[in-house]
């Protein structure tokens, strides 16, 4: 391809689009004096001459600065040459030529022994990433288990430590019981030994080791009566 073609130099205008630029050019002119900046915006006259779209007028534009009728000035454009464009004229300023697309390059797998590829990295972290969900919900449910275990641990706590302050509530009743019982036997037995002569000559009278033994009797069943209050009822006979 020649370098003339590559700059745009034999680019040509053809009918219509030579039309809408000698028109553009001509509004221009109408209103801004050869070498003044044009005031009204190209967008303004493109609509007044009825252009299409902005494209048109854009299209226009370019074509007046590429045949140095128009150049870019103070954001906007200063009129150079007010004479109408030929359908042979070309254009006098080059196109920057288009950079041809580099096709992108494919991606080349690694062959070599040991080498990382990303595809790799990405699945052994979503594999680590696996494993600690894993042992964190192993984990999870080893707590609420012990948790449970605790619990249960401090309710049996408080059913024992409740069972064994009634049991001695319940022993300290028998033996306040034993005991006024002890004192009332006392109290008979001294009321019966102070009787007159005929009871003791009846041989009635009762003596130091026969109280003994009584108090001895009513000693061992008030005992009996708190062990078995302190023995669970499982593990009576």
């Amino acid at each position: 391809m020649a370098p003339e073609a590559l700059f745009g130099h034999d680019v040509r205008v053809n009918e219509q689009s030579l039309d809408r630029v000698n028109a553009f050019l001509s509004a221009a002119a109408e209103r801004t004096p050869t070498g003044d900046v044009m005031r009204a915006t190209p967008a303004e006259i493109g609509r007044e001459l009825g252009f299409p779209d902005a494209l048109s007028t854009a299209r226009a534009v370019r074509a007046l600065i590429a045949r140095k009728r128009l150049e870019p000035s103070h954001g906007s454009y200063r009129l150079l040459d007010p004479t109408p464009v030929d359908a042979e004229e070309k254009e006098t300023i080059g196109r920057r030529p288009r950079k041809a697309r580099q096709p992108r390059a494919a991606s080349v797998e690694t062959t070599e022994p040991g080498a990382a590829r990303y595809s790799d990295f990405g699945r052994a972290v979503v594999d680590r990433l696996v494993d600690v969900g894993r042992e964190a919900a192993e984990m999870r449910a080893a707590l609420r288990t012990a948790r449970e275990e605790a619990r249960e641990s401090r309710q049996a706590k408080d059913e024992a430590e409740s069972r064994a302050k009634s049991l001695s509530q319940r022993v300290r009743e028998l033996e306040a019981r034993a005991e006024m019982a002890e004192a009332n036997l006392r109290t008979m037995l001294a009321a019966a030994r102070s009787k007159g002569t005929g009871d003791a000559a009846r041989g009635d009278k009762v003596s130091d080791s026969e109280m003994e033994a009584i108090l001895g009797v009513l000693k061992g069943d008030a005992a009996a009566h708190a062990e078995a209050a302190e023995t669970p009822a499982s593990d009576r006979p």
